[in-house]
């Protein structure tokens, strides 16, 4: 960002502590930092958790860009989320905050082509998972079980979404717990009382199975492992009722949501005043 546009910015909406990083990685600190100073739980997920979680990620293989913070809090923090991004020098995507700021809140950085998206309570696109519980555990990510279902849950799954749950099952066992592993239980117990979720995950366990030998060879036999592993818990759950009511339709009916297309940045920035027309002085 050159100096002249950092002045601009800040004109435009005041002075600022600090403007975003040029370095993403250094960036996702900053943000994390200062959201522990003022007691906001944020917890990362996405792209740059995978970064920060799994040394996979760092493999030629599996590399990818990194263009956005994911994160997830709670919806009775929103108004101290609201202001620190503002503080750290945001710029709020002003239409999408007012209509959908009780569950989810898009901040731009336009100079880096950056946005922050943040989720509130529950994480929701193709599918709607509750995450109010799982927001209190260790870490400066969720969970990597939660992580790995904010993948898993995408219809229309594409090669980086399976290079980051590549990631993950490359370095973590899939257990019963959330200890440093990724707590398969956990997951199987929600895909059996949803069958919409059910059909979405197991349908992109089996699409990854087919992707990790093309991208690691024999190296990804350990991922094949866990993949079948997990879809051998979910399988395995006992059903709900729910889940047994809706599996009669199956796919007759969409059991997923498309998010609608959205533009990855907004510069919504109130733009410098214009100078006087020397004509009308």
């Amino acid at each position: 960002m050159t100096i002249l546009r950092k002045e601009r910015l800040r004109r435009a909406w005041g002075p600022r502590a600090q403007l975003p990083l040029d370095s993403i990685f250094d960036e996702t600190t900053r943000v994390l930092q200062e959201a522990g100073q003022r007691g906001i739980n944020l917890k990362l997920f996405g792209g740059m958790a995978i970064y920060k979680m799994c040394e996979s990620s760092k493999k030629p293989q599996l590399t990818r860009r990194y263009m956005d913070i994911d994160l997830m809090g709670r919806s009775k923090q929103a108004p101290a989320v609201r202001k620190m991004f503002v503080d750290l020098g945001y710029v709020p995507r002003t239409r999408f905050n007012a209509m959908y700021g009780d569950r989810r809140l898009i901040y731009n950085d336009a100079d880096h082509d950056r946005r922050i998206d943040v989720f509130l309570d529950w994480f929701e696109m193709c599918h709607k998972i509750d995450m109010r519980n799982r927001l209190g555990l260790d870490g400066v990510a969720i969970p990597l079980a939660d992580m790995l279902l904010t993948k898993l849950q995408i219809v229309e799954i594409n090669e980086k979404d399976l290079k980051d749950l590549t990631c993950i099952l490359s370095d973590y066992e899939v257990g019963a717990t959330d200890d440093r592993q990724v707590n398969g239980s956990y997951i199987a117990k929600l895909c059996a009382d949803d069958w919409g979720i059910w059909r979405t995950v197991t349908g992109n366990l089996d699409r990854l199975s087919a992707f990790v030998p093309g991208v690691l060879g024999g190296d990804g036999e350990v991922v094949t492992s866990r993949t079948a592993k997990l879809k051998g818990l979910i399988e395995a759950a006992p059903k709900s009722f729910r889940w047994k009511v809706r599996a009669r339709v199956g796919e007759r009916a969409v059991w997923y949501e498309l998010p609608e297309a959205d533009k990855e940045i907004v510069d919504s920035r109130v733009p410098e005043a214009l100078p006087p027309d020397p004509a009308k002085l």
